[in-house]
């Protein structure tokens, strides 16, 4: 029986070449259509990223990590996908419209933390999960769990030096005047559970949202949006704040949405693995509706 340490292996590149030729060398009894199976099934990682690209450029020290375990793909579920697992962590992609954790007021409602609490039951009764941050339910994108309490204390305890890099992609309402800024505010909380923006240090906690403008047409602008801090509602308050709210945005002064959902997409999410200190970095596509919107509605610039 295949031992788990088996399960993933990990190896360093010592000259340039492709990633094919290198997978062949280091498994010379699988045929090709198992190495490309690997890739399409994102069981291959290269300093810390999943790849799918046969033909991806090796370059010498790089560290190629296959993942041998296949258990992740009869996990299938229309809201949530496992883009990768290890013994230690879960990253999975959620749509927009689930709750990533249950509330106090949704206590019942299906969420991504059910659904793969019972993935992961279904496997060994043993198994835990944890959350270690949230994104909002109407947003899509990156999320990341931990299988122990101790690897979520450990990702959660040091939250701004081990994750380092979280870009997120808005569709907002208009075109900004500045193509690149930071916004700086003040964000408090409401008995109404809606979140504020003010100048005074005194009476919230500091945010800080950086944008940059991708593409934009007579009517919407795509934006790439990196956290320095992660207060919830951020970007949406921000973007409310510029007088640009994210399309769909009701609670923060949007129009009702002309793709039926928030523009608001997590795309991006790298981090130091807990156990293995990698820097593990997972990256998304843009929602098609956000593209087919910047096309749909007058001229598409795209932008440097």
């Amino acid at each position: 029986m295949e031992s788990k340490k088996e399960k993933q292996m990990a190896l360093r590149v010592k000259e340039p070449m492709e990633l094919m030729p290198f997978l062949a060398i280091h498994f010379s009894g699988k045929s090709r259509n198992a190495l490309k199976s690997l890739l399409s099934h994102k069981q291959v990682c290269v300093n810390g990223t999943a790849v799918s690209q046969y033909n991806r450029m090796l370059q010498p020290n790089d560290n190629v990590t296959i993942n041998r375990n296949k258990a992740k793909q009869d996990f299938r579920h229309s809201k949530v996908k496992i883009v990768f697992e290890d013994d230690a962590l879960m990253v999975i992609e959620k749509a927009e419209g689930l709750l990533a954790v249950a509330t106090d007021e949704r206590k019942e409602e299906l969420t991504a933390f059910s659904i793969l609490l019972d993935y992961l039951k279904k496997k060994d009764p043993r198994n835990r999960l944890f959350i270690v941050h949230r994104i909002d339910r109407e947003t899509s994108g990156l999320l990341l769990f931990a299988k122990s309490k101790e690897v979520q204390l450990r990702l959660q305890e040091n939250w701004h030096e081990n994750v380092t890099e979280r870009v997120y992609i808005a569709v907002v309402e208009g075109i900004p005047s500045k193509e690149e800024d930071t916004i700086v505010s003040y964000l408090r909380e409401s008995k109404a559970l809606k979140i504020h923006s003010g100048s005074n240090e005194d009476a919230g906690k500091k945010a800080v949202t950086h944008y940059r403008l991708l593409r934009k047409n007579d009517a919407y602008s795509m934006l790439k949006v990196e956290l320095e801090t992660g207060r919830k509602n951020q970007i949406r308050v921000h973007m409310q704040d510029i007088g640009h709210p994210i399309i769909g945005d009701k609670k923060y002064g949007a129009a009702p949405s002309p793709i039926g959902r928030l523009g608001l997409h997590a795309r991006v999410l790298a981090f130091v693995h807990p156990v293995t200190r990698e820097v593990m970095r997972f990256e998304t596509p843009v929602p098609k509706k956000f593209n087919a919107l910047l096309v749909k509605n007058g001229k598409d610039n795209h932008m440097k």
